[in-house]
């Protein structure tokens, strides 16, 4: 799991099946400060988030246990919006 920013989306209307009706968003890549990692990635959203959000990001196959579709071609779910960031 990482933390990323919202940058942009993605509007697919040929996908396979399993990902129809589902948000694609780009998130690029975070620090633990919030800085920028630099890459960027496309992830499915399940929470909801939009643009300028920082997000936790989940991946490999946990991604698609989000979903309740074990066939879906998902690597990445945005699983949560971040509301703040500590660190020690």
């Amino acid at each position: 799991m990482y933390l990323g920013r919202v940058i942009g989306t993605v509007v697919s209307t040929s996908k396979n099946e399993n990902l129809i009706g589902m948000k694609l968003l780009i998130v690029e890549k975070l620090t633990e400060r919030l800085e920028r990692e630099g890459s960027t990635e496309v992830a499915v959203d399940s929470v909801g988030a939009g643009a300028g959000e920082i997000v936790l990001v989940s991946q490999g196959s946990s991604a698609r246990y989000v979903f309740q579709n074990a066939s879906a071609p998902i690597d990445k779910a945005i699983v949560g919006i971040v509301d703040t960031v500590e660190v020690g």
